[in-house]
C-alpha cells in the first residue's frame, strides 16, 4: 500500500497580504502555491501561507530574520505561518517539510525566541537551538534528519526530534537520525561519514507518483509518434547517425535520480546502529570481567547484560522476572534462582554477594 502525503495550505485572502522574505537562490524550475499555481522567479516575494515547490529545480527562501530554507530537487515546502515582530517573542515561525530534501538554516538568534519556531515532517517534530540541519521526507513520509557542521567543522547547535513515542537528541556534526511513523520513537543516533557537498547531491528523492506517471505517458507517446514515421523525408546521405560519442557510455550518462538514495540512507543508519551496539558491547566486554554469562543476549543462561555508563544490568525473563542494577566498576556475585534453575554471575572477581531466588 502506497500512502501519498498532500499538503493542504490555508487559501483564504488576505486584505493585506505581508511579505516575509523572499526567492534568494534558483536553478530550474519551482512554483509558488498560493490562490493559484506561479512560477518561481528570483526575488519573488513569499508570504504566510505559501508552498513552495521545486521539480527540476533548486531554490532558496531567504526570511526576514535571516533564516534560510534551501530546497533540492523535487523537495516541498509549506509556510504555514510566519510572523515578524520588533519584540522576538511575539516573532513566530511554523514550516512543514513536506517531501524530498530540506535544509534549514536558522538566522539571528534574536529576532525570533526559539520557543516560537514550529518545525515538522509527516512523521516528526523538530525543536532548535541555533542550528544548521537536514530534513529528508519519501513518499510514505518516513524522514531522516541530519544535524550539520557550521564553517569550522564544529556542531551548529542543537536539534531535538520528536514522536508520539519519543525524542532524540542531535548534537554532533552530520549526527542523524530517522522516523517511520509519528507514533514510533525516534532511531538511536548515528553519525554519518560525509561531507557537505555529498550531502547535496545525494538527499534527493525520486520524483513524486504523478510525475513519474506523466514522464511515463510521454515515452509511450513518443513511441506512437514513431509509427507516423516516414524515412522517405530523411536525406541519409547528409546524416550521421552513428557517431562515436553515441556509441559511448560515460559518467554523464548516468541519472542518479533513478536512485532512492533515501531508502539506501535509511537502511545505512539502520545498519550503523547494528554496527554501534556491537560496538559498545565489545567494549564493554573489554572494561568489565564478567564470568558466568556473555555481554548481550546469552542464550545459554538467558541473561542480558548491558552497560548505561558505570552502571551494569543483568536480566533474566524466563516464568520469573528479574534485574540487577550494580556499579560496573565494582565486584559482584549474583546468584539468580529462578524455578529451581540456578546462575552464578561474578563481576570483576568475587566480591559483595547477591541472591535472588523466585519461584517455589
Amino acid at each position: 500500500m502506497v500512502v501519498t502525503f498532500a499538503l493542504f495550505k490555508t487559501t483564504k485572502a488576505q486584505a493585506q497580504a505581508v511579505d516575509i522574505g523572499g526567492i534568494s537562490e534558483l536553478n530550474g524550475s519551482a512554483q509558488i502555491l498560493r490562490d493559484e499555481t506561479l512560477d518561481a522567479t528570483l526575488d519573488f516575494a513569499i508570504q504566510s501561507n505559501d508552498e513552495a515547490i521545486t521539480t527540476n529545480g533548486r531554490m532558496a527562501i531567504k526570511f526576514l530574520d535571516d533564516s534560510v530554507v534551501k530546497l533540492t530537487e523535487h523537495s516541498q515546502l509549506l509556510i504555514d505561518e510566519y510572523i515578524y515582530d520588533a519584540d522576538p517573542s511575539k516573532s513566530k515561525m511554523a514550516l512543514t517539510f513536506g517531501l524530498g530534501t530540506v535544509r534549514f538554516i536558522t538566522g539571528n538568534l534574536n529576532k525570533i525566541d526559539k520557543q516560537n519556531i514550529t518545525l515538522k515532517t509527516p512523521t516528526a517534530n523538530i525543536a532548535i537551538r541555533g542550528t544548521d540541519f537536514t530534513a529528508t521526507v519519501d513518499e510514505l513520509g518516513r524522514s531522516l534528519i541530519v544535524l550539520l557542521p557550521d564553517a569550522y567543522g564544529l556542531s551548529s547547535g542543537e536539534i531535538e526530534v520528536i514522536t508520539g513515542s519519543g525524542m532524540v537528541l542531535l548534537n554532533k556534526p552530520f549526527q542523524a537520525t530517522t522516523v517511520s511513523v509519528y507514533e514510533n520513537a525516534p532511531s538511536r543516533p548515528v553519525i554519518l561519514d560525509l561531507t557537505l557537498e555529498l550531502m547535496d547531491n545525494m538527499l534527493i528523492v525520486n520524483p513524486p507518483k504523478r510525475d513519474r506517471e506523466i514522464a511515463e505517458e510521454n515515452v509511450v507517446q513518443d513511441r506512437k509518434s514513431v509509427l507516423d514515421f516516414d524515412d522517405l523525408d530523411i536525406d541519409y546521405l547528409e546524416e550521421e547517425f552513428l557517431s562515436e560519442d553515441e556509441l559511448e557510455f560515460t559518467e554523464l550518462d548516468i541519472n542518479y535520480l533513478d536512485v532512492n538514495l533515501l531508502e539506501d540512507l535509511l537502511d545505512v543508519v539502520d545498519a550503523l546502529q547494528v554496527v554501534e551496539q556491537e560496538d559498545v558491547l565489545a567494549r564493554d566486554a573489554n572494561t568489565v570481567n564478567i564470568q558466568g554469562t556473555s555481554f548481550g543476549q546469552d542464550l545459554k543462561t538467558q541473561i542480558n547484560t548491558f552497560t548505561d555508563g558505570e552502571i551494569l544490568t543483568l536480566i533474566r525473563s524466563v516464568g520469573q522476572y528479574a534485574r540487577v542494577d550494580i556499579d560496573g566498576t565494582a565486584s559482584y556475585t549474583i546468584i539468580f534462582i529462578q524455578d529451581g534453575v540456578s546462575n552464578i554471575v561474578q563481576v570483576n572477581g568475587t566480591g559483595t554477594v547477591i541472591t535472588i531466588t523466585q519461584g517455589n
